[in-house]
């Protein structure tokens, strides 16, 4: 947390410092009523002294690399999907629209990932990321301790039909272990199986807001309310309901202990 606000702080005093307008240039802009504007960014390039150095550079092109598929990553092995599902199946159970908005939706869903997925990653500082720092284990040990918390919380989660369809698409031998697995057969079963955790609970969402609709369209039916659309009444019920109940909480609490099983 210390390194990344640092290197925010780095980044915003770079910025001010690279939009500094010379001492000459407030005098010409004084002068002549006109703003002086950076003409463009130069990138520079090296020519490296040692094997070492240009192997450095390679991996930090491909640091960059792998940070820019960082949100894919986020997605696929963590508990972000599950969650964002079911608040959409939760808003459309309730007949709002666009209430909560996708940017709220997605924003929660982030933070309660961040909440759920929080003791892997500290299991992953502590046995990979503070010991490769220390210089204490080679890189691929410090990949091998710090993905395996990943694959384990995959493996409590993936289902056994998924993890063996995908095994015996891939040819391989299925292993009594689901951890050890590789990623290639790991992920898309730990996938498919977000993805039908994900609808069974938004089937299970959509029951009591659907009787609710059907109570009140049966009663303007009865009233001979036939112009008068459903939703119009409906929508004020649920939401009642939905307060009433402590929805929100109820739903975060009931995803969370999701994963914990």
């Amino acid at each position: 947390m210390k390194a990344t606000v640092l290197l925010v702080l780095l980044a915003v005093g770079v910025l001010l410092g690279g939009w500094t307008v010379p001492a000459e240039a407030k005098i010409s802009s004084t002068q002549s009523d006109t703003l002086a504007l950076p003409m463009g960014v130069s990138v520079k390039f090296d020519a490296a002294s040692s094997p070492r150095e240009v192997s450095q550079s390679i991996k930090i092109m491909m640091l960059l690399t792998l940070l820019s598929l960082a949100p894919s990553a986020m997605i696929m092995t963590t508990s972000f999907t599950r969650i964002l599902i079911v608040f959409g199946f939760l808003r459309q159970a309730l007949g709002t629209q666009s209430s909560p908005p996708a940017q709220v939706l997605a924003g929660m869903a982030l933070f309660l990932t961040l909440f759920i997925m929080a003791p892997v990653w500290q299991k992953i500082n502590k046995e990979s990321v503070q010991p490769y720092l220390e210089e204490e284990i080679s890189q691929q040990d410090a990949w091998d301790r710090g993905i395996q918390p990943v694959k384990e919380f995959m493996a409590r989660q993936t289902g056994q039909s998924e993890m063996a369809l995908f095994t015996e698409l891939s040819g391989k031998e299925k292993s009594a272990d689901v951890s050890q697995a590789g990623l290639e057969t790991l992920v898309p079963a730990f996938m498919i199986s977000e993805l039908k955790k994900a609808f069974q609970m938004g089937f299970l969402i959509y029951l009591p807001f659907l009787v609710i609709d059907m109570v009140v369209a049966t009663v303007l039916m009865s009233l001979g309310m036939m112009m008068l659309p459903p939703m119009m009444i409906s929508l004020p019920v649920k939401l009642l309901f939905f307060v009433m109940a402590d929805g929100w909480t109820v739903m975060v609490r009931s995803l969370i202990m999701s994963f914990s099983a």
